[in-house]
């Protein structure tokens, strides 16, 4: 092995440290003559000279532009005229041609100079028509509407088109409750009279009821196309182009096989009431949100008599009558039932691969069990008797700390809610309500025993004047059948009840004609849509009377259920 050498290690070393001496102080000397051309450094003057700067400033040039020493007309000037105590100047004097401006303008600034005590007064020719299509109008609608209809909330506005009569003018516009969760739009569009303020502004001198601005409703347009298309007569109507309930579809085999699905067949929950129908829906629906699968869902829903005309029940009734398919397909994965047996019908004769099914023939396999389940489809059977067909049994027991129902899924139908809007809206959007519950349970002295007496008209007439104001418009939101029964409230109020509104679903109605092109023929309006309207009309009262709550004290559920 060499050994370093003692004497020439050192040498090196120096040298090192000198070469790094040597380059430390060129970078410093570098760096203080930047610094002192940087402080020294003067550069031209891009104007030449101060002299030439204050020469561009202050030079005026008799050019394009030329000095006027006029007085500058602003918007508080339009129409203000000198007025002398003696002789008050003609319409025709304040009228005269644009070839006398420059003269009068002389002679108008003399009289103010020479008489500044006489008063000045504001001229407006309220005889001119209106432009319709003017700003101002829009704006004097809009502070109209906002002072009058606190309770809703508006979107956007069309522009103002002619009315029927002069200074008429039609608006049309969008808006949503405030009492409503859904941020859902509405359409409503009113004529409204347009006169002139003091100082020639537009202000709105009266206006007409809901919908009454016909000229601003849009045309009809094309109707939804579902699965199946139907030569439908409808009469003329306008509809909501908000609404799309078009039934989606998977498309190809490929994307069918790739997907993940949750198939509930029929159980007892069918023909129930529409509580119980809800209830095990949304079990069904929130299991598949909790197995990350889509839902297989059936629109085909069964009426129990207690909301038929027949006292039936009633097959073959669309979902999308009753609920919001539009929001519950943005909220939830779902998939049609016809699509879904149609598709995996294809595949199996495609394809000699069968589809991986999971069978699960009873609701105590817990959702917790399938969570890992790797089949493309897991088919829940419900051939059990009742009730242990019912499909909200399997979110009970422990699946209920694991399953949560999506009831932010499910909307009230938007061709309800419009009806519930059009109700409101001919009420200006400005009354209260009281809700009466009769029928079965007023006949029922068992479990109701006072409430047949604490609705009668006479106790209604008693009970509401110490809490609705008189002559109030009150609807009325009843299942009482007798449409008479309530004629001693007209003595206090303006009373209002749903049929009172027929029309809205009568056969030229957009209710009408839109359900009917949904379902081939039409479409009865039936108890739960009734109840569903009346609920809602209800909820967006100003002041609420409850059956149950104010007018008796018998409890909701019958009697020690309070």
């Amino acid at each position: 092995m060499k050994e370093p050498n003692p004497t020439t290690d050192p040498i090196g070393q120096n040298l090192i440290k000198l070469i790094s001496n040597v380059c430390f102080s060129v970078f410093v000397f570098t760096v203080l003559v930047i610094t002192v051309i940087a402080i020294t450094y003067q550069p031209p003057d891009p104007w030449e000279s101060s002299r030439a700067l204050t020469r561009v400033f202050t030079e005026v040039e008799n050019a394009t532009f030329q000095i006027d020493t006029s007085v500058l007309k602003t918007g508080e000037d339009v129409g203000m005229v000198v007025v002398s105590p003696a002789a008050a100047p003609s319409e025709a004097d304040a009228d005269a041609s644009d070839t006398q401006n420059d003269t009068q303008k002389d002679t108008q600034n003399e009289a103010i100079v020479q008489k500044p005590e006489e008063s000045l007064e504001i001229s407006c020719d309220e005889s001119r028509l209106v432009n319709c299509s003017d700003r101002g109008v829009l704006m004097a609608i809009k502070k109209f509407n906002l002072k009058h209809f606190k309770s809703i909330v508006f979107l956007d506005y069309q522009v103002p088109v002619n009315g029927s009569n002069a200074n008429e003018c039609d608006v049309s516009w969008r808006f949503r409750n405030r009492k409503e969760k859904s941020w859902r739009r509405y359409r409503d569009f009113r004529r409204f009279k347009i006169g002139y303020t003091d100082d020639c502004n537009y202000k709105v001198v009266g206006a007409r009821g809901w919908h009454s601005g016909v000229n601003a409703r849009r045309p009809r347009a094309r109707f939804n196309t579902t699965r199946t298309e139907r030569t439908v007569k409808v009469s003329p109507s306008y509809r909501d182009d908000d609404i799309n309930d078009t039934i989606p579809v998977l498309g190809s085999d490929l994307a069918f096989r790739n997907g993940k699905y949750l198939y509930y067949s029929r159980g007892g929950d069918y023909c129930k009431n529409m509580n119980h129908y809800i209830w095990s829906f949304l079990c069904a629906l929130g299991e598949a949100q909790y197995l990350n699968r889509t839902f297989v869902m059936d629109l085909s829903v069964c009426l129990a008599s207690t909301y038929t005309s027949s006292k039936k029940d009633e097959e073959g009734k669309d979902f999308r009558f009753y609920f919001d398919f539009e929001h519950l397909k943005e909220s939830a994965s779902i998939v049609e039932e016809d699509e879904f047996l149609k598709d995996w019908k294809r595949w199996e004769k495609n394809h000699k691969k069968k589809i991986p099914v999971r069978k699960v023939p009873t609701y105590k396999v817990t959702p917790m069990q399938l969570r890992k389940d790797r089949s493309t489809i897991i088919w829940r059977q419900f051939d059990t008797p009742e009730p242990e067909n019912y499909w909200y049994r399997v979110c009970e027991s422990k699946a209920a700390n694991y399953i949560q129902r999506p009831w932010h899924a499910l909307y009230k139908s938007k061709r309800l809610m419009n009806i519930v809007s059009e109700i409101s809206g001919q009420m200006d959007w400005d009354f209260d309500a009281v809700h009466v519950a009769r029928g079965e349970k007023a006949q029922n002295k068992e479990l109701w025993p006072h409430l047949d007496d604490d609705t009668s008209p006479d106790a209604l007439v008693a009970k509401l004047q110490n809490i609705i104001q008189p002559w109030r418009n009150l609807y009325v939101a009843t299942n009482e059948p007798f449409y008479n029964y309530f004629d001693r409230l007209r003595s206090h109020y303006k009373v209002h009840l749903l049929d009172d509104y027929k029309e809205l679903w009568g056969n030229t109605s957009e209710w009408y004609n839109e359900t009917t092109v949904l379902n081939g023929k039409p479409v009865e309006f039936d108890g739960y849509m009734r109840v569903a309207v009346d609920t809602e009309v209800f909820y967006r009262a100003k002041t609420q009377v409850e059956t149950f709550y104010n007018l008796t004290a018998d409890c909701k559920d019958g009697i020690n259920t309070c």
